[in-house]
């Protein structure tokens, strides 16, 4: 094996996954700064609701999904890699409720640093996601970068009737979780060298489960909002959901799915820089209880890479929710909470 073969790709980023994502708060003033054009009446969603992805409507019984997600590595296994960065960028349509029918490669990669057979495990992890996914890889685009860089372009379908928002929750819904939290800390656990085998192996199985679900979930009427959880932890992208339905949300701290491996962590003080950057971007919107230790809110504010989908539901259609993720192999599903009415913003009981 060559130097360049022995290296770790994670040794090459500053920061790991959707972790490296800009903080919401700067985020939002970028965006903010930006003038918005005249816009074409067939763009159903645009960035107004920093939402999931983008749609527009073909014809009265198709519109096109169009995404697109990259990152650094947030492992150290070439092929793991590029599953992971695929199955993140896949989720995107999913969680707009779309069906998924092809993909580019967007790469960069630091070509003096990383050998010709190591980049091409890394595409190799991404295609073989994008097979199982049933999506043709058709191309792509490669660039010489500084630090590894891996993901897709995904577009999707969907019927311009099915599309789920992250803006559209009704109060009275109740929010399901589809993903445990915790692969943020268990990243940093992996880049300090103290993630052991069986941890690393429960990381990679839920980082390369696809949110299937999120088509089937479109089709039901009962299911009024679905997004992702991705970079800005469960609480930014639930805040993103209540400040564009104008409604505000209640968790259930005691029903959160966690990796257990995550807890361990986390509690002896192992965490992202990035879970401190969600936080101070969004914490004076979140009403935390006065018991909480610093540990808990780390979890809730930690970034996820290709996190579970967060649905908003009709009480009445929770079973048939919940029933859909275990069908498609998403055991971990957990009812977390519920929207209300009152100022956008997040109450943690």
């Amino acid at each position: 094996m060559n130097a360049a073969e022995r290296i770790r790709l994670t040794d090459l980023a500053h920061g790991g996954g959707c972790g490296c994502k800009i903080a919401p708060a700067v985020l939002s003033n970028i965006l903010a700064s930006t003038p918005l054009r005249t816009l074409p009446r067939e763009l159903m969603v645009g960035t107004e609701t920093s939402d999931d992805a983008a749609v527009y409507r073909l014809n009265d019984t198709q519109a096109l999904v169009a995404t697109t997600d990259f990152f650094t590595p947030i492992v150290d296994e070439p092929h793991d890699f590029g599953r992971i960065a695929a199955t993140n960028a896949l989720s995107d349509v999913y969680a707009m409720g779309g069906h998924p029918i092809l993909a580019l490669a967007l790469v960069g990669m630091p070509i003096d640093k990383l050998s010709e057979s190591v980049i091409g495990r890394i595409l190799e992890g991404g295609e073989s996601v994008c097979a199982a996914a049933g999506v043709p890889l058709a191309g792509g685009h490669s660039i010489d970068t500084v630090e590894p860089i891996y993901g897709l372009v995904a577009i999707g379908l969907v019927h311009p009737d099915r599309v789920k928002r992250n803006s559209t929750a009704r109060a009275g819904d109740v929010l399901v979780l589809g993903k445990p939290l915790g692969i943020g800390i268990l990243s940093a656990a992996l880049k300090k060298g103290i993630l052991d085998a069986a941890g690393y192996a429960v990381m990679l199985d839920w980082t390369t489960r696809l949110n299937t679900p999120g088509e089937a979930l479109g089709a039901m009427e009962s299911v009024h909002a679905m997004t992702d959880v991705t970079g800005f932890g469960l609480l930014g992208h639930l805040l993103e959901m209540c400040r564009g339905a104008k409604l505000a949300a209640e968790l259930d701290y005691d029903d959160l799915p966690l990796i257990a491996q995550a807890v361990e962590f986390v509690r002896e003080g192992v965490a992202t820089g990035a879970s401190e950057r969600n936080w101070k971007s969004y914490g004076e919107s979140v009403n935390l209880p006065g018991a909480m230790a610093d540990w808990q809110r780390r979890l809730l504010a930690d970034p996820q890479t290709s996190g579970g989908l967060l649905v908003a539901c009709a009480p009445a259609s929770v079973d048939a929710v919940l029933a859909e993720f275990t069908k498609q192999g998403l055991d971990g599903a957990r009812v977390i909470g519920r929207m209300t009415e009152g100022a956008p913003g997040i109450t943690v009981r």
